[in-house]
């Protein structure tokens, strides 16, 4: 499996032209996490390193081959003195598979507060549920090796009152990343998208549904490293006609929330 400075390090074909590699995997179409973070890369490359990246919206309009690699064109569309916008479209076989704007901030001074992390126990507490034999872990590791993602047990979840639906994971890249802030912005846009969706499932445990995700927005609000624990605390507040809503606040050790993520998902009965 390629790691994660393989996978976001694209090629530059050309004025705000962009190539990401394709990558091995099991899965029938590209990781959505994998767009996300080429397109995120494509889009920082067109700014200004004063600018950093707060937020991004994404529609993943079609399923991508995951062996072809995939091209990034890049639409500056503003740089202000405070904000920029990049728009970028991801196309193989001459068709869009994937869209997304970014918006970029120079930093300002505000006020600032957060919610509390949850009660959680530490990762290191989880290391025999991270090898149980549920399928889904298993999958997991087989499929992201160089992460290391260790589910909360529901026995353990500390249940806020009126939340149907609830989940969390510990995640971190194994291996240490270089002091590069743009590869963990990057990377943490790439693992945003693992076991979000699943959050939706767990109300129903018996049910057997195809999943996919639709559109995905995320919004950086603190500095961390992707190589240290974070805390994904996952919901999902509402399911119906095949799709299901899910959001996601990321902390780190510390309990400061570092990203918080929306996204929609496909979750129709398996036919």
């Amino acid at each position: 499996m390629a790691k994660i400075e393989e996978i976001l390090a694209l090629e530059h074909l050309e004025k705000n032209i962009f190539r990401g590699v394709a990558t091995e995997t099991s899965l029938p179409r590209t990781f959505g996490g994998q767009v996300a973070g080429q397109a995120l890369v494509a889009a920082v490359r067109t700014v200004d390193p004063a600018y950093s990246v707060h937020s991004l919206h994404g529609y993943f309009v079609r399923p991508g081959n995951p062996a072809k690699p995939i091209v990034y064109l890049v639409d500056p569309i503003r740089d202000g003195r405070s904000f920029g916008t990049r728009r970028v479209t991801a196309v193989q076989d001459g068709q869009a598979i994937f869209t997304m704007s970014a918006s970029f901030h120079v930093q300002d001074e505000g006020i600032e507060h957060q919610d509390e992390m949850p009660p959680v126990p530490d990762p290191e507490e989880l290391s025999a549920s991270a090898d149980s034999e549920d399928p889904g872990n298993l999958w997991a590791r087989r499929e992201w090796p160089e992460w290391d993602l260790r589910r909360v047990p529901e026995d353990r979840i500390f249940r806020r009152p009126g939340i149907v639906s609830q989940q969390q994971v510990w995640f971190r890249v194994r291996d240490p990343l270089p002091d590069d802030n743009v590869l963990h912005v990057c990377t943490l846009a790439y693992m945003s998208d693992m076991t979000l969706l699943g959050s939706a499932s767990v109300a129903h445990p018996d049910e057997k549904t195809q999943g996919a995700s639709l559109d995905h927005a995320m919004w950086f609000l603190r500095s961390f490293r992707a190589d240290d624990w974070l805390l994904y605390d996952q919901t999902s507040p509402s399911a119906g006609f095949g799709r299901a809503l899910t959001q996601g606040r990321i902390f780190d050790r510390d309990g400061r929330m570092v990203a918080a993520v929306v996204q929609e998902g496909l979750t129709r009965y398996l036919r």
